[in-house]
């Protein structure tokens, strides 16, 4: 076990750069101890949720099928991770522990969390792609309860006055064609969210490997290429100056107006969709020579911190193997708009909502953050990243200077 004072001091400060994408809010539970005898602690971060909700009553009935009592801590994605490090610090993580899935590198870097093959927890039906974000060397650390991503949602009636067909929107070319076609019919082109946090990385990553971009060389020619896209558009008034400022909520609430073409948002806005007062259909973000672009993994990964007493952890697996069974992440995918990591659950998803089919697909081609041996690496790339998007979007530097400076301080981050 590697978690010594100065390898959680840094995990701590490579937490400090990752927020929560998924639009999960919510304040924080200071109460929050480890475990003794038959009671179990477990963290989530899902504070939206109480005790009496689905997702409440299932962590309670997983507890009592296990023969335990759980106490359940809600708080948010920064606080929980923050707080996991310093309880493990302290010798009192709780038992078992939902985290982002950017975190659990982080976690595992600091040497407090199990792998699933010690555990015994059975990995094989998830879909790969989705378990490589909390996948390490080789090896897997977490459960995913779900998974959320990123596609483009679009207004039927603005497309429509435009005369703008979406399904001819393969590549961006094609999408840039019909931003410039909604300006001239006196509508708004598209709103995301580019601000100076984990967000705004997110919603560029689309873009930057639509591109064929490289996380370790930002500064690619490819990478330049997704943020010339980005500043082509603000500068044409094709998307508002404000996505400097955009949150992902903010930036659904203006799509939310009715007076945008296309919003970049995510699987958790559906609920939100069907109450917009409009017509709204969904279509892949499209890379850049056609095809859907690889997006992001959001989502979370149902962990089990290590113990001093590795009895207990029995108990745990017994708890992770009833939150993520196929009956029950389909109750809890539903719950959180979540598309489920299996291809079983998914298909019952689908059947259920054929609205579901584009994000299952989307999530079917996504990318973990951390995936492809990028691991506690993804931070020092992540700021750097959404500064150059700051940069380039507000005129300070162009796109390949703000990529140029991204590099050298993702280097610099790194050694």
């Amino acid at each position: 076990m590697r978690n010594t004072r100065r390898t959680l001091t840094a995990a701590l400060a490579a937490l400090g750069t990752l927020t929560s994408v998924a639009a999960c809010g919510g304040g924080s539970d200071s109460s929050a101890s480890g475990s003794t005898g038959g009671t179990y602690a477990f963290w989530d971060p899902y504070p939206q949720f109480d005790a009496s909700s689905a997702w409440g009553e299932l962590v309670g009935k997983c507890g009592t099928d296990a023969g335990v009592k759980i106490k359940r801590t809600a708080m948010d994605t920064t606080d929980l991770g923050n707080k996991a490090l310093l309880a493990a610090q302290q010798g009192n993580a709780p038992d078992v522990m939902l985290v982002d899935n950017p975190v659990v590198s982080t976690l595992v870097e600091a040497g407090i969390v199990n792998k699933t093959s010690d555990l015994g927890l059975d990995t094989k039906s998830i879909q790969q792609n989705i378990l490589g974000a909390g996948t390490i060397d080789g090896a897997s650390y977490g459960v995913p309860i779900g998974a959320n991503t990123l596609a483009l949602y679009y207004n039927k009636k603005v497309l429509s006055a435009a005369g703008v067909d979406p399904t001819s929107i393969k590549d961006w070319n094609a999408l840039s064609a019909a931003l410039k076609k909604v300006k001239g019919a006196g509508k708004k082109g598209i709103t995301f969210s580019a601000i100076n946090t984990e967000e705004g990385s997110f919603q560029f990553l689309p873009w930057f490997w639509g591109a064929g971009g490289d996380l370790t060389k930002l500064d690619s020619a490819k990478g330049v290429a997704a943020l010339s896209l980005w500043k082509q558009w603000v500068d044409a008034g094709y998307a508002p100056k404000d996505v400097l400022q955009n949150t992902q909520t903010t930036s659904w609430q203006e799509f939310a107006t009715g007076d945008y073409a296309f919003g970049e948002n995510g699987t958790w806005q559906l609920g939100n969709a069907a109450k917009a007062g409009f017509e709204y259909g969904v279509i892949s973000i499209p890379g850049e020579s056609g095809g859907s672009a690889p997006v992001p993994t959001g989502g979370e990964f149902v962990t089990v911190p290590v113990q001093k007493d590795s009895g207990r952890y029995d108990v745990s697996k017994k708890i992770v193997t009833c939150l993520t069974s196929s009956a029950n992440l389909l109750s809890t995918d539903t719950t959180l708009a979540y598309v489920a990591p299996t291809a079983a659950v998914q298909a019952e998803q689908v059947k259920a909502n054929p609205g579901l089919k584009p994000w299952a697909d989307a999530v079917a081609a996504a990318r973990g953050r951390t995936s492809g041996g990028l691991g506690t690496k993804y931070p020092t790339i992540s700021q750097p990243l959404w500064t150059a998007v700051q940069a380039a979007l507000s005129g300070g530097r162009s796109p390949q200077a703000a990529l140029d400076a991204a590099q050298k301080a993702a280097d610099k981050g790194s050694n």
